[in-house]
């Protein structure tokens, strides 16, 4: 039997990283987009404590500004963001697998021109537009966010499986493979960082967009910037940018790391 202590390094590198459990490394760029955010985010946070610990406060900005009512509209904020971006996902990626196949791919230009076309328009008239025909609430700004976060998505699913190396995909037919598993074993794990990029754009997009749902009765933290503009209230408006601005870092960050936990090992 060999002794490890004299064995050759290739042996000895085999016993310590068997096949089948090699670690995902991180390079020193990902590791820093993974562990500063947060900590951006902490300290910001406990700067706005400070500062709302010490402020002097109108009757109206405290009323806006105490805890209970922030936590609630954080809250709010964070529930308008999350189902909006699982409807997104939920309808974007498999209508952009569907129009990368068959005859129906055909018709691809001309939806990602129309998702293209819908997101250019102001999305409080599109925010508004649909309160009037659906009327206010909750799910009248869900579904306007999910319409305002479609493209993101839906144009990255079509990018990333048309970028798939032909020869791939033959590969795996040639080995006995129908059309659902090559989609399922080949292409999407080859396509999911293209379409995990999108599916981060699009929180960024929606949990900003969120703002807007307070003039729908659609809750989140645009009520204190609402409020703020309303009576001109300077320190109100900046901290609802700034909570605003916390969040979204904060869902930014967690979209990373929802990238990098998605990706396939070896890409």
């Amino acid at each position: 039997m060999t002794d490890l202590a004299t064995a050759p390094a290739s042996t000895v590198e085999q016993v310590d990283a068997p096949p089948g459990r090699k670690r995902r490394r991180l390079d020193r760029e990902t590791t820093l987009m993974l562990v500063v955010p947060p900590i951006l985010v902490v300290l910001a946070f406990i700067g706005y404590v400070v500062w709302r610990q010490n402020a002097t406060l109108t009757g109206a900005e405290l009323e806006q500004l105490k805890w209970s009512q922030v936590w609630s509209l954080i809250g709010q904020h964070a529930r308008l963001t999350f189902v909006s971006s699982v409807l997104v996902v939920l309808v974007a990626v498999p209508l952009g697998i569907a129009l990368t196949r068959g005859p129906i791919r055909k018709f691809s230009p001309f939806v990602v021109a129309f998702a293209n076309a819908g997101q250019g328009a102001p999305s409080v008239g599109l925010i508004v537009l649909l309160a009037i025909w659906l009327g206010y609430g909750f799910w009248t700004a869900v579904i306007s966010l999910t319409v305002y976060g479609l493209l993101p998505v839906l144009r990255n699913t079509i990018t990333g499986l048309d970028g798939i190396d032909p020869t791939l995909v033959e590969a795996g037919r040639g080995l006995g493979m129908s059309s659902t598993a090559v989609l399922l074993r080949v292409e999407l794990p080859l396509a999911v960082p293209v379409i995990m990029a999108g599916v981060r754009t699009a929180l960024v997009l929606v949990v900003g967009t969120a703002t807007l749902a307070t003039f729908i009765n659609g809750g989140g933290l645009g009520a204190i910037l609402q409020t703020g503009i309303s009576l001109f209230l300077p320190k109100l408006m900046v901290a609802g940018a700034v909570l605003v601005a916390l969040l979204a870092l904060l869902i930014e960050w967690l979209g990373r790391v929802l990238e990098l936990v998605a990706r396939p090992k070896g890409l």
